[in-house]
C-alpha cells in the first residue's frame, strides 16, 4: 500500500516539475528586439534564390503602388496596391504588437473577400494566462475508424489534391509493440482488425521542440499556452523543421493547396487553418482556432469511441490532469528530451 502511495506521489511531483519547467521556459523568452516589418523582411535569411525572389516581389509591390498613384486610376486600385505593399512588408507575426496583428488579419480578410466575394472570419487571439494545452490518447478505445483524420482535414483546410493529413492512424499487430516500421498506415479493410491495435500520431507540441531550434528564420515557435505554431508567410520552405521532428509531425506544400471554395472552412486563425501557399510548412495546431475559443480540437469531437482527451494541464480539475495523475501514461521517444505534451494510456 505504501509503495502505491509513494508511486503516485512521485508521479505527481514529476508532473508538477514538468508544468513549472514549461512555464519558466515560456517566461524566459519574453524579450526580443523589435524591428519594423520592412527591416525584418530585408534582413531575412532567405539565401540567394530567396533574396532574388524577395527583391522581385518587392519591386512588383512598389511599382504597383506607384502606378496606382496615377490620378487616372481609381481609389479601388490604389487601395489594392496599398494592401499588397503592406502585406509584403509585414514582419514576423511573433514580433507584432496586438494592433499590428489585428491590422494584418483585417488586411487578409479584405483581400480574400475582394477576390472571392465570400465573407471570412479570422482571429488573431493570443494565448490566455494559466493555460497549457495537453492531449491524451486512449489506445484501448481507438478502433481505427479515421473519423478524426477526416474531421481534421475539413477543419484545417488541408490540400485535397495531395490528400494531406496531419494525423496518422497506425494499425499494429498485437505482440509487435510500438514497431512503426511494420505498422500499416493505409489499411483498406474492415476495422477493427482482429489481433491488431490502433495508435494515432500527429504534432505533439513538444515543450522542447527540435523543429523550433533549427528554423533559420524563426518562422516556427512555441506559444505561452504550449502550442507550437508556424507563421506561413515567414516560412522559407527549407524543411529543416521537417527533418528535425522525430515524430513525423510536419507537412510540406509541394504545390499550391487545393480546397474548393465550397469546402473552405471560413472560421480561421492566423496561426492555424487559414489558407496556405506553395512552398511552406504546416502542421497540427491542436486546432488553435477552436482551442483558444474554448472548444476541443476537431479530432477530439469527431472520435466516436472517446479515445481522445484534450484539456488544460494547469487546471487541476480537468479530465486530462486526472488521467495523467491516475493512469499509467507514456510518451513516444521520451529519451530524446523533447517533452511532448501528448500522452498515451490504456484502460
Amino acid at each position: 500500500m505504501n509503495n502505491t502511495v509513494n508511486s503516485q506521489k512521485m508521479k505527481k511531483n514529476k508532473f508538477q516539475s514538468f508544468l513549472s519547467g514549461s512555464k519558466n521556459q515560456n517566461d524566459s523568452k519574453e524579450a526580443e528586439n523589435k524591428k519594423d516589418g520592412y527591416s525584418q523582411v530585408m534582413e531575412k535569411k532567405d539565401g540567394r534564390r530567396g533574396a532574388l525572389k524577395k527583391l522581385t516581389l518587392g519591386l512588383m509591390a512598389g511599382s504597383g503602388l506607384a502606378s496606382s498613384c496615377n490620378p487616372l486610376k481609381g481609389d479601388k486600385s490604389l487601395k489594392k496596391a496599398e494592401l499588397n505593399w503592406e502585406e509584403f512588408f509585414k514582419g514576423n507575426y511573433k514580433l507584432m504588437t496586438d494592433k499590428e496583428k489585428q491590422a494584418t488579419v483585417k488586411r487578409l480578410v479584405t483581400r480574400y473577400e475582394e477576390k472571392t466575394g465570400d465573407h471570412l472570419n479570422m482571429s488573431c487571439s493570443n494565448a490566455e494566462s494559466n493555460v497549457l494545452f495537453g492531449y491524451a490518447f486512449n489506445i484501448s478505445k481507438c478502433r481505427g475508424y479515421m473519423d478524426c483524420v477526416n474531421a481534421c482535414v475539413k477543419e484545417n483546410n488541408q490540400d485535397r489534391a495531395s490528400e494531406m493529413q496531419y494525423i496518422r492512424i497506425h494499425e499494429i499487430q498485437d505482440g509487435k509493440g510500438l514497431n512503426f516500421e511494420e505498422a500499416d498506415d493505409n489499411y483498406y479493410h474492415e476495422i477493427p482488425a482482429a489481433g491488431h491495435f490502433y495508435l494515432g500520431t500527429q504534432c505533439f507540441h513538444c515543450d522542447n521542440p527540435p523543429c523550433v531550434e533549427v528554423c533559420p528564420v524563426e518562422a516556427t515557435w512555441k506559444e505561452k499556452d504550449g502550442l507550437v505554431v508556424v507563421d506561413y508567410d515567414w516560412c522559407i520552405g527549407c524543411r529543416y523543421c521537417m527533418a528535425a521532428c522525430p515524430y513525423d509531425g510536419r507537412r510540406f506544400n509541394w504545390a499550391t493547396p487545393q480546397v474548393s471554395q465550397k469546402e473552405v472552412n471560413k472560421n480561421q486563425h492566423y496561426l492555424g487553418n487559414r489558407l496556405r501557399a506553395k512552398g511552406v510548412m504546416e502542421k497540427c495546431t491542436f486546432c488553435i482556432q477552436r482551442s483558444r475559443a474554448g472548444k476541443n480540437p476537431a479530432c477530439v469531437d469527431a472520435c466516436p469511441t472517446g479515445a481522445r482527451i484534450f484539456g488544460n494541464l494547469l487546471d487541476p480539475n480537468s479530465e486530462i490532469r486526472w488521467i495523467l495523475e491516475n493512469k499509467k501514461v507514456f510518451r513516444l521517444k521520451e529519451e530524446l528530451g523533447t517533452e511532448p505534451k501528448f500522452w498515451y494510456y490504456m484502460d
